[in-house]
């Protein structure tokens, strides 16, 4: 017992002496594997590597991009080259699986403290431009969380003294998103201080160089893909997303887009390209295929030159797609697509060169986040709704219009010369009345499907948004045809078995952050059932 007593009368001696000196120790003793306080600029550019795919020593491939290779299943973007993937036929994750999990990752993770860090130290610093960049990624990272999972951990997270965590609603999360993004603004629109466009480039060389009011436009982005994405509720208010969809991207200089240095490691590439070979079994779907070949009802007849810079041609040279969870199913091998990498259809192996290689395929393609396109698309739908069609029909055709600017300027290389788009063709296109119709006649099917066709590939979350907005298959107001024209989800034995008939509306939490302890969370808002994944998000219903 003497023993005991001596050694606790020891250890509290000791943590006593420890306090009094930690101080001391810490000065002497500085940690040589970390600084006490980053810089800013050194913290800013992993930060930003996560709007696609991080790469990290403790988790890479964080990002949109990752969990976008199976979102892009949800809404046809692609479909893998044979069947029974259980993400063609739109299951959640299963088991103890992490996909799905990547946006989850990349805003508790990826972006978490690293980011805490950043805007804690911009101010400390007066770096204001900094805090400002901070806020507004952390506004963009809250919207595309809470839209793609539903409810999620808001006000308890980040707590590192917390081993379990309570969900917040999905309402909650939308309303401090845009009350984040206004603090965002308020230090972007700050002057003095160590505020510096030179500086602030450091950190922001691969996305906007430094240039505070692009910034200020994607945190207007954020606000008006905020007030718009609520269109099912009563309190939608078109006015709002006007207002902050003109105070966002109006031409592609404005464009959010992630770039890369792409140096030869795989983390510096685009995800989609071939170095980091993550699309080689998915083939593009009949459904986009059909959209830019001239058989889609919308705009039957008519061929969308920009097929040849989005999609691939098959050894006819013409452009098709598959069906999800078909394969090959019904195309004569001359019909079966190329890979996205300019392989054949059965070829899922990367090439050693990317120059065969088109549009967000390619090793060192910019990958855009928020485009000035879909912010036209945006007004369109939103002046459409409140009835002004002469507005809608000029931002509809604006959003187009910008679209093929786009590509032209930055996804010109590996199209074969005779399909190029030049100014002729291009003013061609917007002058067919199928494509671009009389203010009268203009329908939501138009906005939302040249909407689809000007996010493929990079707005895959955007995308699925508006498509459960319309509940996937939601007929148009006052015609007989579908919103998205000719879209058949995945039925009987095509849909996985867990959907009990239902179509996917969120992604479950991330199974190795919440399944291994935050099992009574789970259970409360229902996520240990088989089939959340198709339980409704509150931002599509009434």
């Amino acid at each position: 017992m003497k023993n005991r007593i001596f050694i606790t009368l020891m250890s509290l001696s000791s943590i006593f002496l420890l306090n009094s000196c930690e101080k001391k120790i810490d000065e002497a003793f500085a940690n040589p594997n970390a600084l006490v306080k980053a810089p800013v600029e050194t913290l800013l550019p992993g930060i930003i590597g996560n709007f696609v795919g991080s790469a990290s020593a403790a988790g890479s491939a964080y990002g949109t991009a990752n969990d976008g290779l199976y979102v892009g299943r949800y809404v046809q973007f692609w479909a893998t080259n044979s069947v029974g993937n259980q993400y063609d036929q739109m299951s959640g994750a299963t088991g103890a699986s992490d996909v799905l999990g990547s946006v989850w990752a990349m805003h508790y993770y990826g972006m978490g403290q690293n980011l805490n860090k950043m805007i804690d130290w911009a101010i400390e610093d007066e770096k204001w431009d900094y805090a400002g960049v901070g806020y507004a990624i952390r506004a963009w990272s809250w919207l595309t969380l809470t839209e793609q999972h539903g409810e999620a951990i808001m006000t308890e997270a980040f707590n590192t003294s917390q081993l379990v965590f309570k969900y917040n609603t999905q309402e909650e999360i939308y309303d401090t998103a845009r009350i984040i993004a206004r603090i965002a603004l308020e230090y972007l629109n700050k002057t003095g201080g160590q505020t510096s466009q030179a500086n602030l480039a450091i950190g922001d060389a691969y996305f906007y160089n430094g240039d505070v009011n692009k910034w200020k436009k994607f945190a207007n982005a954020v606000i008006a893909r905020s007030f718009h994405h609520l269109s099912n509720k009563s309190t939608y208010s078109p006015d709002s997303v006007i207002k902050y969809a003109n105070l966002a991207m109006l031409t592609n200089a404005d464009n959010a887009t992630a770039k890369f240095a792409n140096s030869g490691i795989s983390g510096s590439a685009n995800f989609y390209g071939p170095l980091r070979n993550n699309v080689g079994t998915l083939r593009q779907s009949a459904y986009i295929a059909n959209l830019v070949n001239g058989l889609n009802t919308t705009f039957s007849g008519v061929s969308d030159p920009r097929a040849w810079y989005l999609l691939r041609e098959n050894t006819n040279n013409t452009i098709k797609g598959i069906r999800l969870n078909k394969g090959a199913d019904g195309l004569a091998v001359a019909d079966q697509p190329q890979n996205f990498w300019g392989g054949t259809f059965a070829t899922s192996t990367s090439p050693t060169s990317d120059a065969a290689c088109r549009y967000i395929f390619k090793n060192a393609a910019p990958f855009p986040i928020i485009t000035a396109s879909e912010m036209k698309f945006m007004l369109a739908e939103a002046y459409y709704r409140k009835g002004l069609k002469t507005e809608a029909l000029n931002a509809y055709r604006d959003g187009i219009s910008l679209n093929f600017d786009l590509l032209v300027s930055d996804y010109n290389s590996g199209v074969p010369t005779a399909r190029q788009i030049t100014p002729a063709i291009k003013a061609a296109y917007l002058a067919n009345p199928v494509v671009v119709p009389t203010s009268a006649n203009l329908r939501l099917s138009h906005i939302m499907l040249q909407k689809y066709i000007a996010l493929y590939g990079h707005g895959i979350l955007e995308t699925w948004t508006d498509m459960r907005r319309y509940h996937y298959t939601d007929i148009e107001q006052g015609t007989t045809g579908q919103v998205y024209a000719d879209f058949i989800p995945p039925s009987g034995a095509d849909l996985y078995v867990n959907n009990n008939g239902k179509l996917p509306y969120r992604a479950r939490p991330r199974y190795n952050s919440e399944y291994l302890y935050n099992v009574a969370e789970l259970t409360r808002i229902g996520a240990i059932d088989l089939d959340y994944h198709t339980k409704e998000q509150w931002f599509t219903q009434k």
